[in-house]
């Protein structure tokens, strides 16, 4: 479909509760993330505004707009796969979710997977430029 690889599911309960992929292309709007998307269901399907008993599950560290998300959204707990050294707001460029001034943090568990995350996403970047 031509989208980054980039995958999300929001988790309650051992189930899952939405899952999505970036689709930035097929809206032509930048910001329609996995991350975002899989939000914005878990909250509609749950009929809620928080997500505190939830856990993000996402195959790429969230850039600056999802961990933004994130935190308003409240989400309890994250698990992402690849570090994104260039965008990533998480730890590598620097760490919205665990900044001392926002009013929550999440508990944050990265790398899961990395090889697998970053290769997936490696080989997709690679096809693109041939």
């Amino acid at each position: 479909m031509g989208e980054v690889p980039v995958g999300a599911a929001v988790i309650v309960g051992g189930e899952i509760v939405s899952r999505a992929h970036n689709e930035t292309v097929a809206h032509n709007d930048l910001t329609q993330h996995a991350e975002l998307i899989a939000i914005q269901r878990a909250l509609s399907t749950l009929d809620t505004d928080r997500l505190e008993e939830a856990t993000l599950v996402v195959t790429l560290e969230p850039c600056a707009q999802c961990a933004g998300a994130i935190v308003l959204a409240r989400v309890g707990r994250v698990i992402f796969g690849a570090y994104d050294p260039k965008a990533g707001m998480v730890g590598s460029v620097e760490d919205l979710l665990r900044h001392p001034k926002l009013n929550h943090r999440p508990e944050v568990r990265g790398g899961v997977r990395a090889d697998e995350c970053g290769e997936l996403l490696s080989k997709f970047f690679a096809n693109r430029r041939e």
